[in-house]
């Protein structure tokens, strides 16, 4: 018998396999991850960005390590006010962002995330 982690990597092997020889545009990945280890995040991080020049991925994730190798993060929050907003984050202008704060002052960015109200 196969463990959960080996499960799911062999699950996503055969997914990415069939996208190396078939891309298509667009696909979503709900919590594939969840049950791989740290070695095995590393490998399915290598091979999602090696197949991400060809196929745009959305990923949804709890796991830290899939999370850094993201381009851009979107979350939804609710506030006291019991309204849902949508976050997003495009991480290649943070890290601008910080950079810049590091180096010191300097012109003001425009804000790296934006908000909506969701009903």
């Amino acid at each position: 018998m196969l463990s959960g982690g080996e499960r799911a990597l062999t699950a996503v092997a055969l997914l990415f396999a069939m996208l190396e020889v078939r891309p298509v545009p667009f696909c979503v990945l709900d919590e594939v991850d969840a049950a791989l280890d740290e070695a095995n995040i590393g490998r399915f991080r290598t091979a999602l960005r090696e197949l991400a020049g060809r196929t745009q991925f959305v990923v949804i994730t709890h796991n830290r390590g899939t999370i850094e190798e993201a381009d851009a993060l979107y979350g939804v929050t609710v506030g006291d006010d019991s309204v849902s907003r949508v976050i997003s984050l495009r991480l290649d202008e943070a890290r601008d962002l910080a950079d810049r704060s590091r180096t010191g002052p300097s012109l003001p960015a425009r804000p790296t995330t934006a908000t909506a109200d969701l009903p």
